[in-house]
């Protein structure tokens, strides 16, 4: 059965850590470990919110998550850097009890709310104890916004970079409390960093909505139908991130920390081809495979007819060459590959040939 306990993190600033854990082993034979969810609840640095707390809980352990809740420091001991403190010590507990817990230490997704996605943010960019993905709702993200909240929090639009977490992240546009422009600095910044990242901006809603159904909104409250789907919709890309639960293991994840591999220690065939390209070793490789593939496309033309020919370089001629070389440039080239139905097992040799030159 889910066992709950609640853990006083620090008794002088009323911070504690409500835990619950699901059963493993058993009846779940295949479960002996599961990812984890921390929640912070929002409440502008003055409370934290009941309803971002466990009516967010729920569906997450019915998705197979162990779960705790952070109520982090507030009012007058929410003076920087204490919320981060509070998160990093809870995270850093989380994981130095994982095995106990039977939970993946590797698998940890922080989400937050308002200031708590302040807080979730500010985890993902700046903490010790980095999460390994993080679920933000209609954070505060910039200074401007944040200032309102606390004086002192920072900014976090600033702090993205390379070593930030993945991020699924969701508000509405009509947002009066926190402006919509926070979440979309926030991806902005993290595109610009080559981090995976997903975001939902729903038409309309107020701030606050929690988990956006009948158990947490005013009745008559107008907000967008869809809205409700950030739930299902973080879950299956946690599964995404994380992998889903698999034969006494989790699955493979579909996807990685970066947008491409632009930003791995090593090459491969998942970087783009114009990053490649500026690579001497492996721009001379690819230069050497390029010629090949173009004798190879020429021979192939030699057996095409005229009608073939010309749907081809009516094709060629659709794209300036300026679009043509954008395009090239920012193309995966595994996707490349593929394209010009390159063996599989062609591009696992490139790729293993590329994955010895370290990415520097």
């Amino acid at each position: 059965m889910m066992k709950k306990e609640v853990m006083m993190l620090n008794e002088e600033r009323n911070v504690s850590l409500t835990m619950y854990l699901l059963p493993t082993g058993g009846e779940f034979g295949n479960i002996p470990k599961r990812p984890a969810i921390l929640i912070l609840p929002g409440g502008g640095y003055h409370m934290c919110s009941d309803r971002e707390a466990e009516p967010v809980a729920m569906p997450y352990l019915k998705a197979g998550y162990h779960v705790f809740i952070l109520r982090y420091s507030l009012g007058a001991n929410a003076v920087w850097p204490n919320p981060l403190n509070d998160y990093d010590q809870a995270m850093a507990l989380i994981r130095a009890n994982a095995e106990e817990w039977n939970i993946y230490a590797d698998k940890i997704a922080v989400i937050g709310f308002s200031a708590g996605g302040h807080l979730a943010a500010s985890a993902a960019t700046m903490s010790v104890n980095r999460p390994n993905a993080a679920i933000l709702g209609y954070p505060v993200i910039n200074e401007e916004n944040a200032h309102i909240w606390e004086k002192t929090a920072p900014d976090t639009v600033s702090a993205v970079d390379k070593h930030t977490c993945p991020c699924f992240v969701f508000a509405t546009r009509t947002d009066t409390t926190v402006p919509v422009e926070n979440s979309l600095q926030f991806v902005t910044a993290l595109a610009a960093n080559n981090i995976s990242f997903e975001s939902h901006i729903y038409a309309y809603g107020p701030h606050g909505f929690s988990t956006a159904d009948d158990s947490v909104l005013t009745p008559g409250t107008h907000i967008c139908n869809r809205a409700p789907h950030w739930v299902s919709d973080s879950i299956e890309w946690l599964k995404d991130m994380f992998g889903t639960f698999g034969n006494c293991a989790m699955t493979k994840p579909a996807i990685g920390k970066y947008a491409n591999g632009n930003s791995d220690d090593y090459l491969s065939v998942d970087c783009t081809m114009g990053y490649l390209m500026r690579n001497e070793q492996a721009g001379a490789m690819l230069g050497a495979m390029m010629a090949q593939m173009g004798q190879n496309e020429e021979q192939k033309q030699q057996g095409t007819t005229t009608d073939e020919k010309e749907a081809h370089a009516d094709m060629a001629s659709s794209m300036s060459p300026e679009a043509m070389h954008m395009m090239m440039n920012n193309m995966v080239l595994r996707d490349m590959l593929k394209f010009g139905n390159v063996p599989e097992e062609v591009v696992e040799q490139l790729d293993a040939q590329l994955k010895c030159i370290p990415n520097v």
